[in-house]
């Protein structure tokens, strides 16, 4: 790969090209075409691990999806953008699709042509020679601390999502109709230790709604949730067509006057189903009957305005700000909102600690 990755973020999603590379041949020239070596294997392995597929190719979609469907393959690839247009607007749309930042891609492709015609356009879409795709299971931005229940069912998960669309685009009515028509329920409960792999993946991975930008550790995490000062709420959402996984962690530390909320994320994967404040409202909820004030942490990042404007939608207000971007929120509690009423919410927390 051409960019450091000492400090970059995990790939959450590659893009392939497929003549020469996916395969050996070009496909609309002799339709018969070879997978590479070891090239199934190295699929099943990154998909395993939570890394999601997608194509970038310039060919005849339905005669390439027929060869990935022949070569038993197709069911990995999400969102293919098969056509002949730019490499860079397939890479935009498939990243568009997928609700993730194009600093999470990897391209690969067998023309440097192409790799560099994406590179300009999107200087942050890691490439890759397709030449050197054996390498890719030992790569350090592949290879995610943790394999959580949620990373082996990621594809499932953006499967099930396609479904929702399709009937969401195919729904006559309001939007509040269709989504009480989906059954939706929201448990909040407290973390557990074996939440806790996937409350790692989760600061790692949530940038969109993510109030801090932190990430903290598996053992810096179980620490919290084991002290009496802190809270450690973790959210998982179900519909009609399965789980959504666990999409959220909120961390409160319990002062004497009041709760700090010191980090509040969501997936972005439900930014379009109405439960963004869910978790928040029920905090809100606790600090009121609990007597305490509410303050909250903010830190400005490229990509989180979502989460700042979801707090002052929640009436926070701003009682300090230092220029750099660090803010911090209170909130009087004096006005809470509602949870949404096509929504079930549930909570399994035993109360306050200490």
């Amino acid at each position: 790969m051409d960019k450091a990755t000492e400090k970059a973020k995990e790939i959450k999603c590659i893009v392939w090209d497929l003549d020469h590379t996916m395969w050996d041949g070009i496909l609309l020239e002799s339709g018969e075409v070879m997978l590479k070596p070891h090239m199934r294997d190295i699929l099943a392995e990154l998909d395993s691990r939570g890394i999601l597929h997608s194509i970038a190719s310039r060919n005849d979609a339905e005669h390439a999806m027929d060869k990935l469907r022949e070569l038993g393959i197709a069911s990995y690839f999400l969102y293919p953008e098969i056509n002949w247009g730019a490499k860079s607007t397939s890479i935009e749309k498939i990243c568009g699709n997928l609700n993730i930042g194009m600093d999470t891609i990897l391209f690969i492709d067998d023309q440097p042509f192409e790799r560099d015609e994406v590179q300009s356009v999107h200087p942050e879409v890691a490439c890759m020679d397709a030449a050197t795709y054996e390498t890719l299971l030992a790569h350090p931005r592949l290879n995610p601390r943790f394999i959580t229940e949620d990373s082996t069912r990621r594809r499932a998960m953006y499967m099930e999502d396609m479904q929702r669309k399709q009937e969401e685009e195919s729904f006559a009515g309001p939007q509040e109709a269709f989504l009480s028509s989906l059954g939706m329920r929201f448990v909040i409960s407290e973390a557990r230790e074996e939440d806790l792999k996937r409350a790692e993946e989760l600061t790692v991975r949530t940038n969109q709604l993510n109030a801090t930008g932190y990430t903290y550790s598996y053992e810096e995490l179980d620490k919290i949730r084991q002290s009496p000062d802190y809270m450690l709420l973790v959210c998982e959402l179900t519909d009609k067509y399965g789980s959504y996984g666990k999409i959220g962690l909120a961390l409160l530390e319990l002062k004497e006057s009041y709760w700090h909320l010191k980090l509040l994320l969501m997936s972005c994967r439900v930014m379009s189903r109405g439960v963004g404040t869910v978790m928040l409202t029920y905090i809100m909820q606790q600090a009121k009957s609990e007597g305490k004030a509410l303050r909250a942490d903010f830190k400005q990042t490229d990509r989180n305005r979502m989460m700042y404007v979801t707090y002052r939608f929640a009436n926070f207000v701003e009682v300090a700000n230092d220029g750099q971007g660090n803010i911090l929120f209170e909130n009087d509690l004096n006005q809470i909102q509602p949870f949404p009423p096509y929504i079930e919410v549930k909570v399994t927390v035993a109360g306050r600690k200490g």
